[in-house]
């Protein structure tokens, strides 16, 4: 069964993302289960950012689960990425990904390498020769703690890494990297790929978590994507894992998480599909 998720943000530097919640961690766990979401998606500066035992308290009360941990913050506050040319710093990167793993673990969640996983240098070759050394090793981490590791591609703005996801299971697979699977983030899908089903499908083996978000990265419902194709290849494929929302909270952190969950449970709850109609109409 997909499972329903929201994000909260607790990193300052990056208020102005997409984040449907964005502070007070208590307070939006409790408006997320108010809303039956199934769980959270968290983005922390740190992996020693949060109370374990406190997080654990909040969502054991509200029967809430975490579906996934952020690492953005070790390049929004640190510059830290898996590509960088000081062998240093991309040691450090990795440590700091392998930290969050370890926090995510505790709540069964994985870690998604987006944003640290940087931009090739002067010499591509170079620069996949180090990420692919980074993933094998923090791959190894994800088996052995038993989450995955779970990589993100990103639109041609934000990384000239991989942009689409045939080309970054490619990679995974060429490398033979173990522990690793792939985001499907829609709103990244739109820049990049011809056909979001098609491409959900063709990869369906590698995709181990979704953020969804419409074509301008407000709720989905504000923009332009064709879900009923989309939530039908997930389905299809028999994808049971998060559908999370990494959003821009528009107009309001409250509205999106209304809204978000009224698309979750319109595209993945409802037992028929709705066709686009033409006369405007359902």
């Amino acid at each position: 069964m997909i499972k329903s998720s929201v994000t909260i943000a607790l990193v300052p530097e990056i208020k102005q993302g997409p984040w449907i919640f964005w502070h007070d961690l208590k307070a939006s766990i409790q408006k997320a289960a108010d809303l039956k979401f199934d769980a959270v998606e968290l983005f922390t500066s740190s992996a020693q950012a949060v109370d374990t035992s406190e997080l654990k308290a909040y969502l054991a009360a509200q029967s809430m689960g975490i579906s996934a941990v952020g690492t953005g913050a070790g390049k929004v506050i640190h510059g830290l990425t898996l590509t960088d040319a000081d062998p240093e710093i991309r040691q450090k990167a990795v440590q700091f990904i392998a930290d969050m793993m370890r926090f995510g673990a505790q709540f069964e969640a994985p870690a998604i390498i987006g944003s640290m996983q940087g931009n090739a240098g002067l010499d591509r070759a170079v620069s996949l020769r180090d990420l692919a050394d980074s993933l094998k090793e923090l791959g190894a981490l994800a088996i052995s703690l038993g989450v995955d590791l779970i990589y993100e591609p990103l639109n041609r703005y934000e990384t000239n890494l991989f942009n689409r996801l045939e080309d970054a299971a490619a990679f995974l697979e060429a490398e033979e990297i173990a522990g690793v699977g792939l985001l499907a983030d829609f709103f990244h899908m739109n820049i990049e790929e011809e056909d979001l089903a098609a491409s959900i499908r063709k990869n369906a083996r590698w995709i181990r978590h979704v953020h969804f978000a419409d074509s301008n990265r407000r709720p989905i419902g504000f923009g332009h994507t064709e879900m009923n194709s989309v939530s039908k290849a997930l389905q299809d494929i028999g994808y049971s894992g998060y559908v999370s929302a990494e959003a821009f909270p528009w107009p309001d952190s409250d509205a999106a998480a209304a809204q978000t969950i009224q698309a979750f449970n319109h595209y993945f709850k409802n037992k028929r599909i709705i066709r686009h109609d033409p006369s405007g109409s359902n």
